[in-house]
């Protein structure tokens, strides 16, 4: 069975160690080649890509249509039948 104790509450917890730990950490994003997936850096020269073979490949992919940019989707509730302005038309 535990022990109850007694007196007022502890409110607070004893800090121990360095104060930084107190301090929120940056968040640390690793980055990584959008071919290859290897890990790059900001401050490479083909950067978001880790080389040139890789930045040259993806260009490749959008010269031969590869990569192809959506049109806006729209909803079918929104979208008026053909046939019914047709009808509409005739009377």
């Amino acid at each position: 069975m535990p022990r109850l104790r007694r007196g007022k509450p502890r409110l607070y917890r004893v800090i121990r160690g360095p104060l930084n730990n107190l301090m929120p950490r940056k968040r640390l994003i690793k980055l990584r080649c959008p071919i290859c997936k290897k890990p790059t850096k900001t401050a490479d020269p083909d950067f978001p890509f880790c080389s040139e073979r890789c930045r040259l490949i993806d260009l490749g992919k959008w010269a031969s249509g590869g990569y192809v940019i959506s049109s806006p989707v729209t909803d079918a509730d929104e979208a008026v039948p053909q046939d019914s302005l047709d009808d509409e038309d005739r009377n």
